[in-house]
C-alpha cells in the first residue's frame, strides 16, 4: 500500500493511493498512519480490506497540500557515510561501524514543503536518502531477518544538511542536521510487502533541474537489515521511529571549488524507485 497524509500542516488527514493512481480518503477507517496504526495488524487489514474494494471515497488532490506521511514520530534516527561513493567522494574512511546521529522529529515536513535556508548558512547541502519506518517494537535484534520484520515500510527522506554547523562549528554533527524544516519526508509510507529488496533501489536528485545524485541502495556500506539490527542494540526502536539509512555520492560537499551549496530560490527535486517525489523551494528562514 501506499500511505500518505494530506491537509494543512497540523491538521492532515490519513489517505491512500489505490493501484489505479486514485487518491482516497482513509479517514472513515482510521484516524491517522502512525505508530499506533503500523503496529496493529488488524488496523491494516481493514485498510487492506477498504482499498481493496475500491469504495473508499475519491479525494481531490488539486491543491490538497501532501504533509509527512507518519504522523506522531517518535525519533529519526539517522546513518551517516553509509554509501561507500559518498564516502570516496569526501575523502572519509569508510566507517567500521554505522555512524549513528538524530534529528529531532519536529524537521520533518511534507515532501513539497518550503526549505529554509539557516540564518548565517553558507554551506546547506543536499541529501537524498532512503527512509525505513519502524512498525514493530525492535530491541537486540539477532538476526537481518529479524530486522526486516521489524520494518513497517519505506519513504524518500531528504537529509537536509549545514556542513559549516556540522563539521566546523564543534560539536556533534547535531547541530547541521537539525535546522527548520531539515527533513522533507514523503510523498508516501509504501508498506514493505511492495519493497521486495530494499538494496534494489535507485536514488536520485536535481537541483534546479540539474542531476546531481544518481545511485543505489546495492552501494551502501550497512545494508537495511543490518542497520535496524544494529541499532536496536544501542536503543529500543518503536513504531513510527524512522531512520534514514544515508546518502549517495553527489552532495555539494564533495564537489569542486566553488562548491554549489544551496540557497533560497533553488528547487531541489528527489525521488526513489517506486517511493515517488519530492520538490522543494528554497527559501531564507
Amino acid at each position: 500500500m501506499k500511505l500518505l497524509r494530506v491537509g494543512t500542516a497540523g491538521a492532515e488527514r490519513p489517505a491512500l493511493l489505490d493501484a489505479d493512481g486514485t487518491l482516497r480518503d482513509l479517514s472513515g477507517v482510521v484516524p491517522d498512519i502512525d505508530g499506533t496504526l503500523l503496529a496493529d495488524p488488524a488496523a491494516l487489514a481493514r485498510v487492506r480490506a477498504a482499498a481493496d474494494t475500491g469504495e473508499l471515497p475519491v479525494l481531490d488532490g488539486t491543491g490538497l497540500r501532501i504533509g509527512p506521511p507518519l504522523g506522531r514520530i517518535g525519533k529519526v534516527v539517522c546513518i551517516g557515510l553509509n554509501y561507500h561513493d559518498h564516502a570516496r567522494e569526501t575523502g572519509a574512511e569508510p566507517p567500521a561501524e554505522p555512524v549513528v546521529f538524530f534529528k529531532a522529529a519536529d524537521t520533518v515536513v511534507g515532501p513539497h514543503d518550503t526549505v529554509l535556508v539557516p540564518r548565517g548558512s553558507g554551506k546547506t547541502d543536499w541529501e537524498v536518502e532512503l527512509a525505513v519506518v519502524i512498525g514493530r517494537t525492535a530491541r537486540y535484534l539477532e538476526s537481518g531477518q529479524q530486522a526486516l520484520g521489524c520494518v513497517a515500510g519505506y519513504a524518500v527522506a531528504h537529509d537536509v544538511s549545514e556542513r559549516e554547523f556540522q563539521i566546523e562549528r564543534g560539536g556533534t554533527w547535531d547541530k547541521g542536521k537539525n535546522c527548520e524544516t531539515f527533513n522533507p519526508l514523503g510523498p508516501w509510507l509504501v508498506t514493505a510487502d511492495e519493497v521486495p529488496d530494499p538494496q534494489d533501489l535507485r536514488l536520485r536528485l536535481w537541483v534546479n533541474g540539474e542531476l546531481k545524485q544518481d545511485g543505489t541502495t546495492a552501494e551502501q556500506i550497512f545494508p537495511v537489515a543490518e542497520v535496524v539490527r544494529y541499532v536496536s542494540h544501542f536503543m529500543t526502536l518503536y513504531p513510527g521511529d524512522v531512520i534514514n539509512t544515508g546518502t549517495p555520492a553527489g552532495v555539494a560537499m564533495g564537489r569542486p571549488e566553488p562548491k554549489p551549496y544551496l540557497r533560497a530560490g533553488d528547487v531541489v527535486e528527489l525521488e526513489i524507485d517506486g517511493l515517488g517525489r519530492q520538490r522543494q523551494q528554497l527559501k531564507d528562514a
